[in-house]
């Protein structure tokens, strides 16, 4: 990192591509690149998302009709990397006890928006997914819809601190990227259906700012590593699902869109359980 850099002045792209970057720069990068996007995120999905509903991911199934937490009723649900807590504003309408966390106080700024404008309270807590600040035993579900994982080199981590606070038997569900994806060009048009790079590169995507400072780091992990992972925190795996794309949606997300979704899986939601 270039010592001449200043946080308070902008810092434009210079580099972005997929290559190896030192875990302690690529791990801090996700909360500044949220902070600083949290706005046009919202205004870009807001409407898709919407501010009280539980959307698992661009194909846009919802928990409403996949059920994969279970019943809520009562129960003491830990939402991670929650950005703005759309699901668990949701979720609290279902009579769960729910918490959300997310790094960034920009996503956490406009979950506090919603609340103001849905006459909700939704309990918001900014942390670190790698350092969740809460005793054992205290949750009886966890979920992160597309939070957290993959934006940190150490998920086994996050794991980790999830099976900490999940008491036994509890349910650990989580949404990332399809891996398959990581194979492919990131275009949601028949360019991004030829694979142009190796399923088992793991080297991360980074972009770089004109000071060489990591201003965003995005990592894959293989089907093979998010089980290992998963397995070495102790949990089970119930359930792998990969939603289809939906006939008549044609809303296009970054490299989700109809094209590529008939033929290829976007998006991967692991169901687990803590032994």
């Amino acid at each position: 990192m270039s010592g001449n850099y200043n946080p308070a002045e902008p810092d434009p792209l210079a580099d972005a591509g997929y290559r190896e970057v030192p875990d302690a720069e690529g791990g801090a990068a996700g909360r500044g690149w949220w902070d600083a996007n949290a706005e046009e995120y919202l205004d870009e999905h807001g409407a898709f998302l919407g501010p009280a509903d539980f959307v698992w991911c661009p194909e846009g199934l919802r928990e409403e009709d996949a059920g994969l937490l279970g019943d809520v009723t009562g129960r003491r649900v830990l939402e991670v990397g929650a950005g703005a807590a759309q699901c668990a504003r949701w979720l609290g309408t279902r009579g769960a006890h729910v918490v959300a966390t997310d790094v960034s106080h920009g996503m956490l700024a406009g979950g506090l928006r919603y609340d103001a404008a849905e006459g909700t309270r939704t309990p918001l807590v900014q942390a670190d997914a790698r350092a969740l600040p809460f005793a054992a035993d205290s949750f009886d579900v966890a979920f992160t819809a597309f939070g957290a994982i993959p934006f940190v080199p150490d998920a086994e981590r996050v794991h980790a601190e999830v099976a900490r606070v999940l008491r036994p038997g509890g349910r650990w569900v989580f949404a990332v990227t399809h891996p398959l994806r990581w194979a492919f060009p990131d275009d949601p048009s028949a360019h991004g259906l030829t694979a142009t790079r190796s399923y088992f590169d793991r080297r991360p995507y980074v972009e770089t700012g004109a000071s060489g400072r990591v201003l965003y780091a995005e990592y894959h992990r293989t089907v093979g590593d998010h089980v290992a992972e998963l397995t070495g925190a102790g949990f089970l795996l119930e359930r792998l699902v990969e939603p289809d794309w939906p006939a008549g949606h044609e809303r296009v997300w970054g490299g989700w869109g109809p094209v590529r979704g008939a033929r290829l899986p976007g998006t991967a939601i692991f169901v687990t359980r803590l032994r």
